[in-house]
């Protein structure tokens, strides 16, 4: 007796992706807006109009989407697209400059999983975890641009591709981007023309510079 697949609904499943979207979306904009402790699932629920049983079958518990919007953020920061980029670069001013913008896109288009996460940080157990998760990511695509200025005479005399890296999460970092942008209010556009600037005089000035004090 030949065996029965089993029946599988395009409309169903396209019903089930655009329901879990919408939980997705309603939930970024409940943790962006109110922060992360302070929404529940039946929050969520609401915002997205559906019942709260159908958040959890769809996209899990508040932690679950927590993490599943961090991580969607970093795989869609465009570092990869910057990296290459850089790569094809042959002039250092411009390889930061490149960097600089690259950096700049993915805290701007993100800058509401970033606010997320820092709300996060004091409440959600896996907060640290996943902090360190994108930022590693992050730092490592700094520290593989800090590789190719080192071949292209992008960086001082003495100076590795390692402590250039941290230069560049210094100047190009969450926090450099966050600090201008969120708390000086400065534009993205002028942020981007100082921290490329910084960063590519910071790579200039030699490793006595770059040491940390004794």
């Amino acid at each position: 007796m030949p065996t029965r697949r089993p029946y599988r609904s395009p409309r169903r499943e396209q019903d089930a992706a655009t329901t879990r979207g919408d939980i997705l979306r309603a939930a970024r904009e409940l943790f962006t807006s109110e922060g992360y402790a302070r929404v529940t699932v039946t929050d969520i629920a609401r915002r997205a109009g559906v019942a709260t049983k159908t958040v959890y079958a769809s996209a899990g518990s508040k932690a679950a989407i927590f993490q599943e919007l961090l991580m969607t953020a970093v795989a869609d920061s465009g570092a990869d697209q910057t990296l290459a980029a850089v790569r094809e670069c042959d002039d250092p001013r411009e390889a930061v400059r490149i960097l600089a913008y690259g950096t700049r896109v993915g805290n701007e288009t993100h800058q509401d999983a970033t606010e997320m996460l820092y709300a996060a940080m004091s409440v959600q157990d896996d907060a640290e975890a996943l902090w360190r998760q994108g930022t590693t990511l992050y730092r490592e695509a700094l520290r593989q641009a800090a590789v190719h200025l080192g071949k292209i005479g992008g960086l001082a005399e003495g100076l590795d591709a390692d402590r250039a890296g941290d230069i560049l999460w210094f100047c190009l970092g969450i926090g450099a981007w966050r600090t201008l942008v969120k708390d000086c209010g400065w534009t993205w556009d002028e942020a981007q023309r100082w921290l490329a600037l910084q960063a590519f005089t910071l790579l200039h000035t030699g490793p006595t510079s770059a040491e940390p004090p004794q």
